[in-house]
């Protein structure tokens, strides 16, 4: 069986923990689309990522692009507990997630 390895790793994306009350989402996703340095723009109105129009799907977003951007330099996928590892990519429709080995 031939598992195709990214330097030594799996895909992983960050997304919004389900059990976290959207009030706590909503915190630590303007904390990633602020301070944090995420590009939240494709989950504005009319972008790419904006449906579902939720909590959850919004902050799933903005907590992976800072994932992403920033993990090889201490970037974590923690957000208070807010957030989650995964290997199945959360992309749907016309919304991408990136991935960046």
């Amino acid at each position: 069986m031939c598992v195709d390895i990214l330097d030594g790793e799996f895909e992983q994306w960050c997304v919004a923990d389900e059990q976290t009350p959207d009030e706590d989402l909503q915190a630590a996703m303007d904390w990633a689309c602020g301070k944090g340095g995420a590009d939240c723009s494709k989950i504005q109105v009319n972008q790419a990522c904006y449906f579902p129009n939720t909590v959850k799907d919004h902050a799933s977003y903005a907590f992976n692009n800072y994932f992403q951007k920033f993990k090889h330099q201490g970037g974590s996928c923690y957000f208070k507990g807010a957030a989650m590892i995964t290997e199945l990519d959360p992309s749907h429709n016309s919304c991408r997630y990136e991935f960046f080995p």
